[in-house]
């Protein structure tokens, strides 16, 4: 699977999540021998989103609209937005972050960006699933978006018609599609819409397993144990471990995730991160249909997916830090929410929690270290890890070797901040 080394070369990532796996495999078949650093403890935030391939959310979160919306989305008043109390001296600067990257000049810059990378997202997903030998995994059927009053329905569909979408497209749901939400969810739609263009992976247990073997067929090597710090020695750095163990490589990928911050900031990169920490709960579903796409009920800020391995409806945008308790009353929500909806919520349902790494003008953060020329990063993916995982791994292995990477990078270098 991978083509001969570039003499030798070598390269380590930092980061076991989709970002981290992608990467690999993608600077794998670019020559380099590669080792992945993956943590012992916990499954990646990676693996806890709701299987949506995105293209549609062009437009970053970084924006006046969301600024003048965020008192009506607030968890105490039924919304999807914590600020837990306990974490406000992380979030408070953040926001503050958050509304100067939202003046119009910069979010029409940010969408622009982000756009040109949406834009080939899921071609980079097919190439990258038909390498591993698990080009089912993406379904390409879209997903719908659904109201539960009149007035809403009027809203949200006023809203995405002035919504840059990108390359995807909305129409109505049809008679027979309301029909068939209407048999497996105990819900009086008030208006739905279908888009077409977007996508979904069909498991993301089977996603993980799908890149580890393709990454491990085409010999790469996992080591467990956590970087710790990256030490500038001459004009490049190693990275130490916390098992005590120092590897140098000719390129080290820092896709960490949130863990990011620690590793750059010492070699002079300003890192403006958070964890943006979202939840869900996953329930089995013997004989739900497989060809119902995402449906996202836009009334309780919550998606529903059907994955192989069950039902899973997630929400909330909780900003804090990653390594605080999780808030039990969000699960309890979403248990509420799944009931009246009528999934099959028991007590042996799964319940996450996980941190997506969010950056304050909602776009992510790839290219070299100015610090140390072998150094790569890519992490602050925030809602849109897993939709645009492929493509930043064909853009990584084209920085690495020099090459012309699919979309422009340089809006998302760390010199932004």
């Amino acid at each position: 699977m991978a083509e001969k080394n570039r003499a030798g070369s070598t390269a380590i990532v930092i980061g076991a999540g989709v970002i981290g796996h992608a990467s690999a495999i993608a600077l794998q078949r670019a020559g380099f021998a590669v080792t992945l650093v993956a943590p012992p403890t916990g499954p990646e935030a990676s693996w806890g989103n709701a299987g949506h391939i995105a293209i549609e959310q062009v437009e970053p979160l970084a924006s006046r609209a969301t600024i003048l919306s965020m008192h009506r989305r607030l968890f105490m008043r039924g919304g999807a937005l914590g600020l837990p109390p306990r974490d406000i001296s992380a979030w408070l600067p953040f926001s503050m972050r958050l509304v100067r990257s939202s003046g119009a000049s910069r979010f029409s810059a940010g969408a622009h960006a982000l756009g040109t990378m949406l834009g080939v997202a899921l071609p980079a997903w097919r190439t990258l699933l038909e390498m591993v030998g698990a080009g089912s995994l993406l379904r390409e059927a879209g997903h719908f978006v659904l109201w539960e009053s009149l007035a809403t329905a009027d809203a949200g569909r006023r809203r995405w018609a002035q919504t840059n979408i990108g390359t995807t497209r909305f129409r109505d749901a049809t008679t027979d599609e309301m029909a068939q939400i209407k048999r497996h969810f105990q819900v009086e739609a008030a208006g739905a819409i279908r888009f077409a263009g977007s996508g979904q992976i069909a498991d993301l247990r089977q996603l993980a397993r799908a890149l580890d073997a393709g990454f491990h067929a085409g010999g790469g090597q996992r080591r467990l144990g956590r970087a710790i710090r990256l030490e500038r020695q001459g004009d490049r750095a190693v990275a130490h471990l916390d098992d005590g163990a120092r590897l140098d490589a000719d390129v080290i990928l820092v896709a960490a995730g949130v863990g990011s911050r620690h590793l750059l900031e010492p070699l002079g990169h300003h890192v403006p991160i958070i964890a943006e920490r979202g939840y869900h709960i996953q329930m089995a579903a013997p004989g739900w249909p497989e060809n119902l796409p995402p449906i996202a009920f836009e009334d309780r800020s919550m998606i529903v997916t059907r994955f192989d391995s069950g039902l899973r409806a997630a929400s909330f945008v909780e900003f804090g830090r990653e390594q605080s308790p999780p808030d039990p009353r969000k699960w309890a929500r979403l248990r509420r929410h799944a009931a009246e909806l009528g999934l099959p919520v028991a007590d042996d349902t799964c319940e996450w929690m996980g941190a997506r790494p969010t950056l304050p003008d909602y776009l992510p953060a790839i290219g070299r270290s100015s610090a140390a020329p072998n150094i790569l990063y890519a992490f602050g993916h925030q809602h849109l890890g897993l939709t645009l995982a492929a493509v930043t791994g064909e853009a990584m292995a084209a920085i690495a070797t020099g090459g012309v990477a699919p979309f422009d990078t340089a809006p998302f270098t760390l010199e932004r901040f």
